[in-house]
């Protein structure tokens, strides 16, 4: 249950008042030695209203004290039970570590202690909503319990476009635990999907946990968040590949860790198809596949052609991958459409080396990356990125209070 202190200044405040007048005056003060009553205790529950019904699942119950010095609250079922819950970590609201059920009944109390030891109760009930017709999903797009390259950033994705004015409430409920601490921020990356990436890329070894305590918060119109959800993972070595096209030879380096694993020739996008200067990350790998833009009515050139080791870092269509007819042209000169073109033996080596959310860095082609097009949150500076925020950023300098638990 928890319990928030109030220190009061109220008393102390007054008394060097008092102390400033009298040194000021000619006049004798009066003391007729009468003791003051401290103030008493008073407790308030903005949210929900007493007897409130239609009340969402997910609502977050935000409670007030006055002249307290201790306040504790408590949110019992219909026969009394206490329901597991906390602060949120801007200390807003208390928020339920579950969602309330649909069409139940519930008894929220907060507790005001004052210096006088009285103890003044408000007390509330209310009914939630019952289950509604409409729901988002929202679902993490990382799989639980896995590592993640040092460039991924966590995405939220829900099943329907959020509309702007109930993007705070949704994302002030997806609360994120970093061990060791990092600062990061949200970022509407879309109208329904969310990312949240630190101000550098992950260290390795990095805990994540992201608790979305988004059930049965409003969605915009007669729509609600279904349920809530969780993300457990953890940032794996740093494995970065970088490419500047102005150098000769035209090498990928690879490292891992800060150390130089290797030099790879590779052919970029030709001058008519250029490649995306940018930070981007591998967004999927799939050992063989096969490029045909035959059907794509946008295709600036059609063909098909069966590919290897394929490791997409844009939407629009670059990989890196395995390019055996342009050999005698990386490290060279740019013959690509737009790919990373290296030989077998070397697409195969870095197949085996990356993951998904790997970094990959590239300069001084010609041709800036889309913002959008692929995992593009690096190609902001931390500053910018954060203006996606749906709640002002404000630099926290140290570890915030942690996430809350039931």
């Amino acid at each position: 249950m928890p319990t928030r202190r109030h220190t009061l200044t109220a008393l102390g405040l007054a008394g060097a008042g008092l102390a400033g007048v009298a040194a000021c005056s000619n006049k004798p003060s009066f003391n007729d030695g009468a003791k003051k009553a401290p103030p008493k205790a008073s407790a308030i529950i903005s949210t929900p209203e007493a007897d409130a019904t239609n009340v969402p699942a997910g609502v977050e119950i935000v409670f007030s004290s006055k002249e307290a010095l201790d306040t504790k609250f408590e949110l019992t079922d219909a026969k009394g039970a206490p329901v597991a819950g906390a602060m949120h970590p801007d200390g807003a609201g208390w928020i339920s570590a579950k969602m309330l059920t649909y069409g139940a009944s519930y008894t929220a109390t907060v507790s005001a202690t004052g210096d006088d030891n009285k103890t003044a109760v408000t007390t509330h009930k209310f009914t939630v909503m019952g289950k509604p017709t409409n729901e988002v999903r929202l679902t993490s797009f990382l799989p639980d319990n896995k590592e993640i390259g040092t460039g991924m950033p966590l995405i939220f994705q829900a099943n329907r476009d959020i509309p702007k004015d109930a993007r705070a409430g949704i994302q002030r409920r997806l609360l994120v635990k970093i061990e060791p601490y990092v600062e990061g921020v949200w970022t509407w990356y879309t109208p329904r999907e969310l990312h949240w990436r630190p101000k550098e890329f992950w260290a390795p070894g990095t805990k994540i946990f992201v608790d979305a305590r988004v059930g049965g918060v409003p969605c915009g119109g007669d729509f609600f968040a279904a349920r809530n959800v969780t993300l457990t993972c953890t940032a794996a070595r740093q494995l970065i590949m970088t490419i500047d096209d102005a150098a000769s030879p035209k090498v990928m380096i690879v490292t891992k860790d800060g150390q130089e694993l290797k030099r790879i020739p590779v052919s970029l996008g030709k001058d008519t198809w250029q490649s995306s200067s940018g930070v981007t990350v591998i967004i999927e790998k799939k050992e063989k596949t096969v490029f045909d833009t035959r059907n794509d009515p946008n295709a600036r050139e059609k063909y098909v052609v069966d590919i290897d080791y394929a490791q997409r870092i844009t939407w629009k269509g670059e990989h890196i991958h395995s390019a055996p007819w342009s050999v005698q042209h990386q490290g060279v000169r740019n013959v690509s459409h737009g790919c990373v073109n290296m030989s077998p033996e070397n697409a195969k080596w870095l197949f085996e080396q990356t993951m998904v959310g790997d970094p990959v860095i590239t300069t001084n082609t010609g041709q800036q990356l889309e913002y959008g097009d692929g995992w593009t949150d690096w190609s902001r500076s931390f500053e910018e990125y954060a203006k996606g925020s749906a709640i002002p950023y404000v630099p926290s300098g140290s570890a915030p209070t942690p996430t809350p638990t039931p």
